[in-house]
This record gives structure tokens, C-alpha cells and sequence, in this order.
């Protein structure tokens, strides 16, 4: 029941930070500086938990390089890889399909990870009703975060000559999605080899950290600090504090419920958290006042999440 819970309050922050990681590249004019600065702020504040608690700075022993697969290494860079593909996904799919493509693919590939005990996960073989659970979840994201603007962005993108390639970026959309749940499989990982999801959580982070640094290197982004009207607000510079905890949340409940069942806790905890935003416009975003429809969408999922976990 705690991991459950864990599971919610990461998803409703993570929408929260996807809103103040945005706010940040506005101002900073770059999304790759936006994401540096927010993987860079979230690696070193895990370096500072995990020097007060164990000490030292050499957190991995040096028998891991030897014994533990590439894969064991490469969580934060699969984290990357999801961030990036939605910048990419967004100006060809729209807010909807950048929004429901990745939510297939992390759903599909926890299914599959579980079933097969894909990177050293937890084996819960695949049955009818985890595939009805996963779809009832799919549709009540879709119906929460969806419904009331598919058909306007269907019409847009089919009517928008520069818009190529659908099936393509649909496809990527997917497999952005299934790199966010290997993710959250070897993150999870990780943490029980190590014994600390503390020390998994800072290894993605610091993974992260790398790979766009690198990216960085190579595009050679400009900084553009620029002022709204209003100012730079201070919560700007704290997505990568809360994307921290966060990944650390991850890398606790995989372990106890299973890569699959933890992506659709969390997806209920997002669209809760997008939900909330929208009703209340927090951080500068639009009021959008919370449907009936919404609601009902809401306890779709959570009967999903429900069977899913039961069977």
C-alpha cells in the first residue's frame, strides 16, 4: 500500500515538473540547456544525500563494472532519450498524440518487461485481465487528458500539408514510451543491487547529466536568459530537485509491485496531477476547470490499476 502511494504522489508531481522544466526553457531559450540545468541541480542534490549518509563519493563498488551488464548503466541515458523524442514529438503529433503515443509505449513495455523478467524485474506473467486492466487505463487517460480537443488536432494535423510522416512519429512516440519504462525497470534494478534507491537515483541522474552534456557539446545551443512580463519566477529553477525525488520514488516501488503495474500507478498520479494543475492554473498555466467526464476517466483508470494489481 505505501509503494502504491509513493507511486501517486511521484506522478502527480511529475506534470508539475514538466510545467516548471518548460517555464525554464522560455527563459532560458534552449530545451537542451533547460534539461542540463535540471538533470545538473537534480544529480547534485543527490550527491549531497548520498555523501551525507554514506560518506564517500565512490558509491558503486568496482566489482559492478565487471559483473553487471551495459544495461545496468544506462537508465539515465533512456531517460534522455524519452525527454528528447517528446520535444521532437511535439510540433509534428500535438499536445494529445505527444501525449497518448508514449503512454502505449510505457504500458506495453511494462507488460512485457514483467512478463519476461526483462532487465532482472519482478516476473508477473501476462494474463487477460492485466491486458483489460491496461486497456481500461489507456482509455480513461485518454478520455482525462483527451477528449475534448482529439478531434479539433485530428482535423489539424490531417489538413496540414507540412505535417509528413504520422505513422513514423507515432511510432517514435511509442518507443519513447517503452524507453521511459526500461527506465524505470533498471532504475528500479539498480536500487536492489546496490541495496539504496538512493544510489540508483543518482546514477540515472548523473547518467542523465552526462549523455546531455555531450548533446550540448554538439548542438551548441545559445543561452537566451530572457524576462517575461512577469518576471522569472524563483520555482523555475526547481524542476530538477523534484525530478530527483521523483526517480527516487521510482527506483523504491519497482522492486515491491513490478515495472508494469508501477508505470500505471504513476500514469494515474500524472493525470491527477494535470488535472489539479488545469483546475487551479498552477504555475502560470490556464485554467481549465476539472469535466465530469474527466472525473469518470479518472476512476477508469484506477479500476485498471486495480486489476491489474489483483490479477
Amino acid at each position: 500500500m505505501i509503494a502504491v502511494l509513493v507511486g501517486l504522489i511521484i506522478g502527480i508531481w511529475q506534470p508539475i515538473q514538466t510545467s516548471i522544466n518548460s517555464r525554464l526553457k522560455v527563459s532560458m531559450g534552449s530545451p537542451y540547456l533547460a534539461s542540463l540545468f535540471s538533470f545538473g541541480t537534480g544529480t547534485i542534490l543527490l550527491a549531497i544525500f548520498n555523501f551525507s549518509i554514506y560518506h564517500t563519493i565512490f558509491l558503486f563498488p568496482k566489482e559492478l563494472f565487471h559483473s553487471q551488464p551495459i544495461w545496468f548503466w544506462i537508465g539515465g541515458t533512456f531517460g534522455v532519450i524519452y525527454l528528447t523524442s517528446n520535444i521532437l514529438l511535439f510540433p509534428n503529433l500535438g499536445s494529445v498524440q505527444t501525449a497518448i503515443m508514449p503512454i502505449l509505449g510505457q504500458i506495453m513495455m511494462g507488460l512485457l518487461i514483467d512478463n519476461f523478467s526483462l532487465f532482472d524485474s519482478i516476473h508477473q506473467p501476462f494474463t487477460v485481465i492485466r491486458a483489460l486492466g491496461s486497456i481500461l487505463v489507456i482509455l480513461g487517460v485518454t478520455g482525462a487528458v483527451a477528449l475534448n480537443s482529439i478531434l479539433t488536432e485530428h482535423k489539424l494535423i490531417n489538413s496540414n500539408p507540412k505535417v509528413k510522416g504520422l505513422p513514423f512519429w507515432r511510432l517514435l512516440g511509442i518507443i519513447a514510451g517503452m524507453f521511459s519504462a526500461a527506465q524505470t525497470a533498471i532504475n528500479g534494478h539498480v536500487g536492489v543491487v546496490v541495496e539504496s534507491s538512493l544510489k540508483s537515483a543518482f546514477l540515472s541522474f548523473f547518467v542523465g547529466t552526462i549523455t546531455l552534456s555531450i548533446i550540448v557539446l554538439i548542438l551548441h545551443p545559445k543561452l537566451k536568459v530572457e524576462k517575461s512580463v512577469k518576471g522569472n519566477p524563483w520555482w523555475m529553477w526547481t524542476g530538477g530537485l523534484i525530478g530527483a525525488f521523483c526517480v527516487l520514488g521510482n527506483a523504491y516501488i519497482v522492486p515491491i509491485v513490478g515495472t508494469g503495474l508501477a508505470v500505471v500507478i504513476i500514469l494515474v498520479g500524472v493525470t491527477t496531477g494535470s488535472l489539479i494543475i488545469d483546475q487551479f492554473g498552477i504555475l502560470e498555466s490556464k485554467k481549465n476547470p476539472i469535466t465530469v467526464v474527466q472525473i469518470i476517466s479518472l476512476l477508469i483508470m484506477i479500476l485498471g490499476v486495480i486489476m491489474i494489481r489483483l490479477y
